[in-house]
């Protein structure tokens, strides 16, 4: 059976508006979670398109770091149930899906928790996808060592329509 959009269920089309291809402009600290203030900046592509009937989408990310090109992607599912989604990464350079992050939109910010490792330590991670536009959109990941008390926004992206 394939879903329409008129058949969704409420918020599984929150992420419609990330369907095409997008040129990328990323900004990404240096050193996370010590302090850095030094951010690099780097460009790259991706494609996003529908999966599921309209319950999921994925997307194709070409990242053009200053040391080499690497791909990567997501896979984005929205859960009518729990009414949320979970947002899993696939980076080709280490390929497995890593720990989920979940959340909702609202007032057009959507905000995506979940639990992770980073340098041999427990974190919190944070994604806001905010500034939503028919031709431009702001991705923002950030991590917690301290449980969620404070965040440091370590990776940007902006996003333009191709």
């Amino acid at each position: 059976m394939t879903s329409t959009a008129q058949s969704l269920p409420n918020g599984a089309s929150d992420f419609d508006f990330l369907h095409g291809s997008w040129r990328v402009s990323h900004q990404r600290l240096a050193q996370r979670l010590k302090g850095s203030n030094d951010w690099v900046r780097f460009g790259g592509t991706m494609s996003a398109k529908p999966i599921l009937g309209g319950l999921g989408n994925f997307d194709e990310n070409v990242i053009e770091l200053p040391q080499g090109t690497y791909e990567a992607c997501t896979v984005r599912m929205f859960n009518p149930t729990q009414a949320r989604w979970s947002i899993y990464w696939i980076d080709a350079r280490d390929p497995k899906l890593d720990q989920p992050v979940h959340g909702v939109f609202s007032n057009g910010v959507g905000t995506f928790y979940g639990e992770d490792v980073f340098a041999g330590r427990p974190i919190r991670i944070r994604f806001l996808w905010s500034h939503i536009q028919a031709r431009s959109a702001r991705w923002e990941q950030a991590f917690s060592a301290d449980g969620g008390a404070t965040w440091e926004p370590n990776w940007i992206m902006e996003f333009a329509r191709v």
